[in-house]
């Protein structure tokens, strides 16, 4: 496994998490792009995410934005999980359209951190707005195969 630089420890990550990410599979999600404090992740709206006014669920859209959050914090390599979010939603999204999560890192310091995140449709129009805290766990590994080099 190659965690030689920053951005490929964050790679190592990505495809380390995606694994076991039953929740993110099954919404049909994409982790388009990682960085080290970065990640975006996409996700279609299909007919299975619509509620009641046919427009997309608004906790499928805390979910998209909830799992750029993971990926971008678990990208320095140590698991990191959420201690509190709010989002806010903006305008609705819709049948069809691909929607964008966009979450950076505010601040980071010890076992704590705070990542902004904006839920984008294909238009680039904002869908909500998404800030996350979280808390890391010191010392354990945000995948198996960082704990277990031969793993994979």
């Amino acid at each position: 496994m190659n965690t030689s630089t920053p951005q490929a420890l964050a790679e190592q990550v990505r495809l380390g998490m995606f694994e076991n990410d039953r929740a993110a599979q099954a919404l049909g999600m994409c982790v388009s792009e990682i960085a080290p404090g970065h990640a975006t992740v996409t996700m279609t709206v299909r007919q299975d995410m619509l509620n009641g006014h046919d427009i997309c669920h608004g906790g499928l859209v805390t979910t998209l934005a909830d799992t750029a959050f993971a990926y971008a914090c678990n990208s320095y390599g140590e698991l990191t999980v959420a201690s509190s979010i709010s989002v806010d939603f903006v305008a609705p999204g819709r049948l069809g359209d691909l929607l964008s999560a966009h979450a950076h890192e505010v601040s980071r310091s010890g076992r704590t951190g705070v990542y902004d995140c904006e839920v984008r449709n294909q238009k680039g129009e904002r869908v909500a707005v998404f800030r996350g805290r979280s808390y890391t766990a010191k010392g354990r590994p945000a995948v198996k195969a960082l704990a277990d080099p031969g793993a994979h």
